[in-house]
C-alpha cells in the first residue's frame, strides 16, 4: 500500500462518509458476533446474512438510489444481477418510490427470484436473460439506453461502494476491535475496496484479506495482469454470489492498493466451513458467504490473532444443500473415495470390510459386477488422518490394491458401471437399515454365506434410517429360498424392485 492515500481512495472514504447517513433510512446496523470454533479458534463474525435481504447487497443499491433520489431523478432503473444486487434495487425502489426493471440470468437460484419478487412489489419489474450475468449485463444496459433509464452497477461505482463500505464502519463502531485481519469475499470487489478503505483508515496496521473461490478468481487474474481487469475465460458459478467475469475499473486499482493479500479456495473448502458454521452456530450462510470462514480454514490464524470474516449472505438455495453436505467432509479432509481391485468372488467383499476397513464410516458405496473374476468397487470412508494412516498399512500389509478416487467424475456423479450380462437370475431390493456403524454388514456378514452381491447403491442421507439399492445372485434356487426367508425374519424394511424396473436395468 502507498504512503499517500490515492485521490480514488479518499474520494471513496468521502463517499463511506456520506452513505453513513443514507442507508439507516431503511436498514439497521448487522452484528459482529464472536465464535470459537476447534478447527480455527477464535474468530469473529460480521452477520451480513442477517440484514433485511440476507446480504450486504442492499447497501450499495439503496445508497445508489437515495442520491439519484435526493438529485430529483423521476427516472427509472435498470440492474443486472445473480440474486442479491437484484434484492437491493428492488428493496431501495419500493422504499424510494421508484421502478426499477431488474434483469437476471435463467440460473439464477429460485431463492433469490422470489426474494426480488417479495422486495420489491409493484416497484419491479423481472426479465430473466441468457445464462450467465454478463449476458443479463448486456440486457441491462441496452435496455437503459433503449428506455433512458440509470444502471445501477453491482459494484464498480464509487457511490455503491460507499454504501457497501458501512459494513466496516458498523465493524469499528461494535467495539470488539481492533482486529488483526479482515477476510472479504470478492465478487467485483466493491465490498473489498470499501472494507479496506474504511477498516485502514481506523486500524492501520489490520490486514486485510480478500478471498475468492477457484474457477471464479477475477481479481487475481486482474493482479496478476498488473492491475488491469482481465476477464475469465470461465467462471465457476458454485459460490454465485461472487462469480463475476472481470473486476471493475474503480474496484481493480483500489483493491491493489489497499488489499494485503488475495485468497483461492476450493469448493470443497467452502462446503466445509458452512458445515462448521452450521454445526458450531446454527449458522448457514451462502455458499460465497461462507469464503472468509474458509479462508481462515486454510490459513489457520495464529494464536493470539483477532481475524474477522464478514458473512456476506445467507440466501443460499435449498437444492444446494445436498452437494454442500456431500463435499463438506471432502474439504475437511475426513471423507475420501477408493476404489479398490478385490477377487470377484462369494464374501469378497465382507472380507474386504472386516480385514481392511473396521473402525472406518462407509458413507458411501457403489459396486456393479463388471468382470467373472475381479471386482472393483468405490467405497466412501470417513475417518481421521491416523485412522487414514492406519488404512494405508493395513491395505499394503493384505496385499490389496487401492486407488484414491476423490473429485473423480463417475465418482461425483455417481455412475455405477456394470455388466448385466454377467448376472445370473439377480434379486434387487432397496433394503433400510439403522445408520448406525456396521448395521447394515452385519447383515451383509450372514447372507454372505450363500450369496453373491452382484450390485450395491447407497449414499448416506444423514437420517436416522439408510437406505441402500441391491442386487444379489444366488447359485441355487434353495439358496434363493434361504436368502428371502432370512430377510423376513431380519426385521430390517425391504421393497423388492417390480419386475419392470429390474427389467430396465438389465
Amino acid at each position: 500500500m502507498s504512503f499517500e492515500p490515492s485521490h480514488l481512495r479518499q474520494d471513496l472514504l468521502r463517499e463511506i462518509m456520506m452513505a453513513r447517513r443514507r442507508v439507516y433510512r431503511v436498514g439497521s446496523a448487522t452484528p459482529t458476533e464472536e465464535l470459537d470454533i476447534p478447527e480455527i479458534g477464535r474468530l469473529w463474525l460480521k452477520r451480513e446474512d442477517l440484514s433485511q435481504v440476507h446480504a450486504y447487497k442492499w447497501r450499495g443499491a439503496f445508497n445508489k438510489m437515495a442520491i439519484l433520489a435526493e438529485n430529483g431523478c423521476t427516472q427509472g432503473v435498470t440492474a443486472a444481477s445473480a440474486g442479491n444486487h437484484a434484492q437491493g434495487v428492488a428493496l431501495a425502489a419500493s422504499r424510494l418510490d421508484m421502478q426499477a426493471t431488474i434483469f437476471m440470468p435463467s440460473n439464477t437460484p429460485g431463492t433469490k427470484r422470489a426474494a426480488v419478487a417479495k422486495h420489491g412489489g409493484d416497484h419491479v419489474t423481472i426479465r430473466i436473460v441468457g445464462d450467465t450475468y454478463d449476458e443479463a449485463a448486456a440486457a441491462s444496459k441496452k435496455y437503459a439506453k433503449e428506455h433512458d433509464l440509470i444502471t445501477i452497477p453491482a459494484y464498480d461505482d464509487l457511490e455503491v461502494m460507499g454504501g457497501q463500505g458501512t459494513v466496516a464502519d458498523e465493524i469499528v463502531l461494535s467495539g470488539s476491535g481492533p482486529f488483526t485481519t479482515v477476510y472479504v469475499p470478492i465478487g467485483g470487489g466493491g465490498l473489498a475496496a470499501g472494507v479496506a478503505c474504511w477498516l485502514k483508515a481506523y486500524y492501520p496496521d489490520i490486514q486485510v484479506i480478500g478471498v475468492e473461490g477457484e474457477g471464479q478468481a477475477s481479481m487475481k487474474r486482474a493482479m496478476d495482469a498488473g492491475g488491469v481487469p482481465s476477464p475469465l475465460d470461465y467462471v465457476d458459478v458454485f459460490c454465485d454470489g461472487t462469480a463475476v467475469r472481470q473486476t471493475g475499473d474503480l474496484t481493480t486499482p483500489l483493491c491493489a492498493e489497499l488489499l494485503d493479500g488475495i485468497i483461492t479456495l476450493s469448493n470443497d473448502l467452502v462446503c466445509a466451513a458452512i458445515q462448521l458454521l452450521w454445526s458450531h452456530a446454527r449458522i448457514l450462510p451462502e455458499p460465497s458467504g461462507a469464503l472468509g470462514v474458509a479462508a481462515m480454514l486454510k490459513q489457520k490464524p495464529p494464536s493470539g490473532a483477532r481475524p474477522i470474516a464478514i458473512i456476506s449472505g445467507g440466501n443460499v438455495d435449498f437444492e444446494q444443500l445436498a452437494w454442500i453436505a456431500r463435499r463438506a467432509g471432502i474439504g475437511l479432509k475426513r471423507r475420501r473415495f477408493f476404489r479398490f481391485h478385490i477377487r470377484e468372488e462369494t464374501g469378497s467383499l465382507i472380507q474386504l470390510l472386516e480385514q481392511a476397513l473396521d473402525g472406518i464410516n462407509i458413507f458411501d458405496f457403489q459396486y456393479g459386477k463388471l468382470h467373472r473374476d475381479y471386482a472393483w468397487p468405490v467405497l466412501g470412508c470417513e475417518g481421521t488422518d491416523a485412522q487414514f494412516a492406519a488404512l494405508d498399512r493395513q491395505l499394503a500389509l493384505l496385499g490389496i490394491e487401492a486407488k484414491e478416487v476423490t473429485g473423480e467424475a463417475d465418482v461425483d456423479f455417481r455412475i455405477i458401471h456394470y455388466e448385466s450380462d454377467l448376472w445370473a437370475k439377480p434379486f434387487f431390493c432397496i433394503l433400510e437399515f439403522p445408520e448406525r456403524p456396521g448395521a447394515l454388514f452385519d447383515f451383509m456378514r450372514v447372507v454372505g454365506q450363500r450369496t453373491s452381491i452382484c450390485y450395491f447403491n447407497y449414499a448416506s442421507t444423514g437420517e436416522q434410517v439408510g437406505r441402500a439399492l441391491m442386487g444379489f445372485e444366488f447359485e441355487t434356487e434353495s439358496d434363493e429360498h434361504w436368502f428371502k426367508a432370512l430377510l423376513e425374519e431380519s426385521g430390517l424394511a425391504h421393497h423388492p424392485l417390480p419386475l419392470e424396473t429390474v427389467r430396465r436395468i438389465l
